[in-house]
């Protein structure tokens, strides 16, 4: 099982109290991050309180406190403090729909899509379901299946994951020690200089009241700043009116937004992002060019394989609205 609830801490009393319990890791949830591993025992519980009990220290991992972004490993013991679970409510949302998505790559080992813009990689924050979610439904059979990796909801392109929990570990290990390489295809309002070619900018990411996401570049002396660098070439300039530029983006470490905000931070926002991109100069543009979403695309990811040692590029072209908005 993958879930296992092994002692209760708690005075005697109504079933309806919350209690302090203990889960224990197993060998299928190896791996994963605290606040993953929370938030799927969790179910019922607010996202944004799962990530304040474990900042609170409230969570424990083996009697110690421990970030939502620590690797849980089988046999660990895991502390949850009392929280009210919500009860489904008889009007609750439909099940998840099934839904395949065009398939890059498959094996025993590992599964690689190309996944739309405007679909979640999972549920949560106010997404009832995602990629995962979706596969999982449609393919009852599959008795693993986890993702490797993300990308943001506005984001298309190269998503890779797992059918086997040796070929998760295997993949994440590398995608931890850089040994892979991701390409991404961004279009930026301005006229990128063609020798700004490396961004070294430190990123703090902090969570609103809401649970949700927020990055932005620090100093070099902030301790809470992580080292994150990002590599542009330009591959396309648009002159306009507006000027725009396509750029070919690879990045050495694997911030949450990294690319986005670094991008903007640079002044040159991607065309269409909602989060740190030019909100007016993307109303604009989208009434001016019917392009509503972000132009920011997974176009190639490699990879040695998780069992053959093989190396895999994996392409994914552009989406049809992207190419044809650059002619």
């Amino acid at each position: 099982m993958e879930r296992r609830i092994i002692g209760v801490k708690a005075a005697s009393g109504a079933p309806s109290v919350p209690q302090v319990h203990y889960l224990r890791v197993d060998t299928e949830s190896a791996g994963q991050r605290l606040d993953n591993f929370l938030l799927r025992h969790l179910k019922g519980v607010p996202k944004a309180h799962v990530y304040r009990v474990i900042r609170s220290g409230e969570v424990r991992l083996n009697k110690g406190r421990a970030a939502a972004d620590t690797r849980v490993q089988a046999g660990d013991e895991v502390r949850v403090p009392p929280v009210r679970v919500a009860r489904p409510r008889e009007d609750a949302a439909a099940p998840v729909p099934p839904r395949e998505f065009p398939i890059l790559f498959e094996d025993e080992h590992l599964l690689a899509i190309d996944k739309p813009a405007g679909v979640a990689v999972h549920g949560g924050s106010g997404v009832s379901h995602g990629v995962i979610e979706q596969l999982r439904r449609a393919r009852p059979e599959a008795r693993f299946l986890e993702l490797v990796h993300r990308l943001d909801k506005e984001t298309s392109g190269v998503l890779l994951l797992a059918k086997k929990r040796s070929a998760l570990t295997a993949l994440q290990d590398q995608f931890r020690a850089r040994g892979t390489t991701k390409v991404y295809a961004a279009l930026v309002f301005g006229a990128w200089p063609k020798n700004l070619k490396v961004i070294d900018e430190p990123l703090h990411k902090t969570l609103d009241a809401k649970g949700e996401r927020h990055v932005r570049v620090v100093s070099k002396a902030d301790e809470d700043g992580r080292r994150s660098i990002t590599l542009v070439k330009v591959t396309q300039a648009l002159p306009g009116p507006p000027a725009l530029t396509l750029l070919d983006v690879s990045i050495k470490t694997g911030r949450t937004h990294q690319i986005r905000v670094h991008l903007a931070h640079a002044g040159f926002p991607i065309v269409g992002d909602p989060k740190y991109g030019d909100f007016a100069r993307n109303k604009a543009f989208a009434k001016e060019s019917g392009f509503a979403r972000m132009f920011l695309h997974a176009r190639e990811l490699a990879f040695d394989h998780p069992a053959g040692g093989e190396r895999i590029v994996l392409p994914a072209a552009l989406p049809a609205e992207c190419a044809a908005l650059l002619g």
